[in-house]
Parts: C-alpha cells; structure tokens; sequence
C-alpha cells in the first residue's frame, strides 16, 4: 500500500464526510491531533496533492440501494461514494468488504 501512495499516477480523494467525523470526534474528545483539524487537513491536501469529495444528492441516495450490513452512517456514506464515483477505499474495517467496494488495506 505504501507504494501506492507514493506512486505518481495514484490520485488521492479524501471525503469531506471523513473530515465531518474527525471534527466530531475531536469535539467529543475521541480524537486528538497536535495541530487544528483545519491546519491538518490544507497541509495534506497540499503535500499530498489530495483532491476533496464533496457530499452529493447522489451519494445520499445510493444509500437507499445499501443493505445494512454497516450501521455507522459515516461508513455508509463512505461506502456510497466509493460506489458512485468508482474509487477504490482505503480503510481497516473489514466489514467493507461486505459491499461491492474494493478495500485497501
């Protein structure tokens, strides 16, 4: 995986949907980050030419077309978008692997 993230023609998206939920999560005190999620967030695009995913009508609505192997609705949506806009995922959570996504990780 790590080569892939290095390679020059991979072309990195990051959801504004996980950005939603690391916000919560920093205000719940569930997650903790050295620097402002802000500050994080533009360093990263920048450095690692990451093109954001905004949230569309679309995605909301392929929900309806999801079984409900997954309840966390952040992944749910995640899963949605991975769906509709034909982008491979990277996360941990096997349970991905449930939906018609190809996982990395």
């Amino acid at each position: 995986m790590h080569d892939l993230l290095l390679d020059p023609s991979t072309e990195p998206v990051l959801s504004m949907v996980s950005i939603w939920e690391m916000q919560i999560k920093l205000s719940l005190g569930k997650l903790q980050f050295r620097t402002a999620l802000s500050e994080l967030v533009d360093d990263e695009i920048n450095r690692n030419r990451i093109e954001l995913l905004p949230l569309s009508l679309s995605h909301i609505y392929a929900l309806s077309n999801l079984p409900h192997h997954h309840r966390d609705p952040f992944d749910r949506i995640l899963i949605a978008q991975s769906m509709e806009e034909d982008l491979q995922i990277l996360s941990i959570d096997e349970m991905f692997d449930t939906y018609d996504v190809k996982r990395l990780w």
